[in-house]
């Protein structure tokens, strides 16, 4: 399990590396944090290339 892991990791590319980072420096409790800011940003890319922009930005 822990070699599918690293395996997973390594072929992330700069993610990876990211969460590695964050992993070894014991900043894990930051990763929920990065993951809801990468969410938001891809709904508002969503929203703003989409169709349904109009709909999604009255949820904020």
């Amino acid at each position: 399990m822990a070699q599918f892991v690293k395996n997973m990791v390594n072929n992330m590319g700069i993610v990876g590396e990211f969460l590695k980072f964050l992993w070894a420096r014991r900043l894990w409790w930051l990763i929920p944090m990065v993951v809801v800011l990468l969410l938001f940003g891809f709904l508002l890319i969503f929203a703003s290339a989409s169709g349904i922009g109009p709909f999604i930005y009255t949820l904020f």
